[in-house]
C-alpha cells in the first residue's frame, strides 16, 4: 500500500473536482446500484499515465455538455478492498489503473485502459470521455 503523504494530494486533485471517494466495497456497491451514468476513475500513481488521466477527466468533466449523474473516485494501491470489487464491475476488461470506466446502471459502455492513456496529452482524454458523455450521458 502506499503511504497516505504521496497518494493523498492525488486524492484531492479528484475529490476538489467533484468526484466522491470509493473506500470500501461496499460504497462501490452502493454506487452501481444507482440508476443513471457512472464515470468511475481508479486513480493510481503512475506518473506516465495518471499525471495526464487525471487532468484530462477533471477537463472533460469541467467542459462537457451533458455530465455522468455520478463521478466517483478510488485509488490502485491505496484504496485496495474498493478497486478489487470496482474491478469486478469493469470485467472483462483487464485490471488497469490508472483506468477511466463510464457505466450506465452499472454496466460498462465506454472504457478507457491504461494503454489507451500512456502517451496521449489530457485534451486527448477529455475529448475521447466527452464523445462518451454525448452518447451514453
Amino acid at each position: 500500500m502506499y503511504p497516505t503523504e504521496i497518494v493523498a494530494p492525488m486524492k484531492s486533485e479528484m475529490t476538489e473536482g467533484g468526484f466522491k471517494e470509493l473506500l470500501t466495497p461496499e460504497a462501490v456497491n452502493d454506487v452501481m446500484k444507482e440508476p443513471g451514468t457512472t464515470l468511475l476513475f481508479i486513480n493510481s500513481v503512475c506518473g506516465c499515465s495518471a499525471g495526464t488521466a487525471r487532468p484530462g477527466v477533471l477537463m472533460a468533466v469541467q467542459n462537457a455538455g451533458k455530465q455522468p449523474d455520478h463521478l466517483v473516485t478510488s485509488f490502485a494501491g491505496y484504496d485496495v478492498d474498493a478497486v478489487k470489487t470496482a474491478r469486478e464491475y469493469l470485467l472483462p476488461y483487464p485490471p488497469s489503473s490508472p483506468a477511466i470506466a463510464l457505466l450506465k446502471d452499472g454496466k460498462v459502455v465506454h472504457m478507457i485502459e491504461r494503454h489507451m492513456i500512456e502517451g496521449r496529452p489530457a485534451q486527448m482524454i477529455a475529448s475521447n470521455l466527452m464523445q462518451a458523455f454525448e452518447q451514453y450521458c
